[in-house]
């Protein structure tokens, strides 16, 4: 019986011990959460002293999703223009991190505040606002898509992205698939083969991939007739018109033979 008790007391020992060390280290973890809410990441100078960078104040409320209240009533905020690709590429990668969330934080203001005026059936102040996030959040991701694949390229000699290559679906139209990783091979995922299934045939297939195709070559043509007639109207209005600036705006109308067409010279009377 002596044995048994001093197993038991034992055993309530370590429980003790084991509860007394996880308060403290719950204890430390709140300390060390608290202080990095206000702290940013420390900074260590030439000089091997330690200096603190600190952010702004954090508002733990709800109204962090709402504009200013004195840009409620306006019909129009006068804000900048969206991030440029040359503006970005001169930026850090901490930089980017950073512009980043705070145009993450923008953009979950203004679909907030455009999502209640909405449903207060109320004037949405400068909705372009959102398209500026927008535009500048993918030029932002484009320049980091860019140094990732500049470093794979010169570390692997690949990319680094996910690689690609264009595939045929059941009924033939052809579209570019993202391959990803899996836990068993293909041949042996019933599943994925069955949603993958890339083999086509038959008679009514070959029928709608025929009416596709002439669908896909009329609205090419079409497009080619109105870029021609859109050239020609400006060569008849304006004569002495910069051609260059045509070639770009239209490449695809031929320039050279649409000048020596007599229908861009317009009906003129001769003088006598």
């Amino acid at each position: 019986m002596s044995n048994i008790f001093k197993c038991l007391n034992i055993a309530k020992n370590i429980t003790t011990l084991c509860q007394s060390v996880a308060i403290k280290a719950a204890q430390s973890n709140t300390q060390l959460l608290s202080a990095a809410r206000h702290v940013l990441p420390s900074v260590v100078t030439g000089t091997n002293s330690v200096r603190s960078l600190h952010s702004t104040n954090v508002r733990y409320d709800l109204m962090e999703f709402f504009d200013d209240p004195k840009n409620w009533p306006e019909n129009e905020v006068k804000v900048g223009r969206a991030w440029k690709l040359d503006e970005l590429r001169i930026k850090s990668n901490k930089e980017l991190h950073q512009l980043w969330y705070i145009l993450l934080k923008e953009r979950n203001m203004l679909l907030t505040m455009e999502h209640e005026c909405n449903d207060k059936m109320e004037l949405f102040p400068s909705p372009e606002r959102v398209d500026k996030v927008k535009i500048s959040m993918n030029n932002l991701e484009t320049v980091v898509r860019e140094r990732n694949t500049a470093y794979h390229l010169l570390e692997t000699g690949e990319t680094g992205e996910r690689p690609k290559r264009l595939v045929s679906n059941i009924i033939g139209m052809r579209s570019m698939y993202k391959s990803s990783e899996h836990a068993i091979p293909s041949h042996m995922n019933k599943k994925w083969f069955k949603t993958r299934s890339f083999s086509y045939g038959g008679h009514a297939v070959r029928k709608f991939l025929l009416l596709f195709r002439e669908k896909l070559y009329n609205e090419k043509r079409k497009a080619r007739v109105r870029s021609r007639n859109n050239v020609m109207m400006l060569l008849r209005r304006y004569p002495d018109l910069d051609l260059n600036m045509l070639r770009n705006k239209y490449p695809d109308a031929d320039i050279d033979k649409l000048i020596r067409d007599d229908k861009i010279r317009g009906h003129f009377v001769p003088k006598f």
